[in-house]
């Protein structure tokens, strides 16, 4: 199937479902603020390598998080008694995220480029982007950060200071989102980890039909 290119000067996207069997969907375009909340409220997502041609996905199954959900190991429970841990919104937006580039750059390799963080940077600013920081016994341990739009919330990366800190920022923003009334934690792809944190994997109709409900958006 080919990968469908984006009109540079329209701001539109192909069908969700007319993505190839790897989630790929379309090539192209560009990372303004209302490009990346038109993908988001339609389950796509940008995901290339710095320096090469913008990707955007769309997996049909869905890998998520659902806030209620949330699993906390045994492990994690007694790490919760030992230390005093504070959950902070938006300390630094873009110190999160760079932390989270910078974990990623010296362990993988990162699909976080100056431009992806001067984009998310700027959702951000209009209220849309979101970190979330989690503190051990007063010390910055770790953090992530996502998209938030209504009553979803789209994960794109994590960092950890201190052993823990990632899962403890986790655990602390499904808590928060379940208090607000909110439906999901997308986690884009599948890893171990957010399958031992709680993460399922969920159908494309579930998946969109929560889109439409927690977003309230009109097709």
């Amino acid at each position: 199937m080919p990968v469908y290119r984006l009109d540079e000067k329209k701001i539109s996207f192909p069908h969700p479902t007319c993505a190839r069997e790897d989630g790929l969907l379309a090539v192209g375009g560009d990372l303004s603020v209302e490009r990346l909340l038109l993908a988001y409220a339609h389950g796509i997502f940008p995901w290339y390598e710095p320096g090469e041609e913008i990707l955007w996905w769309c997996p049909k199954e869905r890998f998520v998080i659902f806030p209620e959900e949330i699993h906390i190991s045994h492990s994690m429970q007694k790490y919760r008694k030992k230390h005093e841990l504070r959950l902070m919104l938006n300390r630094d937006f873009a110190d999160t995220m760079h932390r989270c580039r910078m974990k990623r750059e010296f362990a993988e390799g990162t699909w976080i480029s100056d431009e992806m963080e001067e984009a998310y940077c700027r959702l951000h600013r209009e209220g849309y982007a979101v970190s979330v920081e989690a503190y051990e016994d007063g010390m910055l341990a770790g953090g992530l950060y996502g998209v938030c739009i209504g009553r979803c919330f789209f994960g794109e990366s994590m960092f950890s200071e201190k052993e823990n800190g990632s899962k403890a920022a986790l655990i602390g923003l499904a808590q928060l989102l379940v208090k607000n009334g909110f439906l999901f934690i997308d986690c884009q792809f599948h890893t171990e980890h957010l399958e031992s944190m709680g993460g399922k994997y969920i159908s494309w109709e579930e998946y969109d039909g929560m889109l439409q409900t927690g977003i309230g958006r009109g097709d």
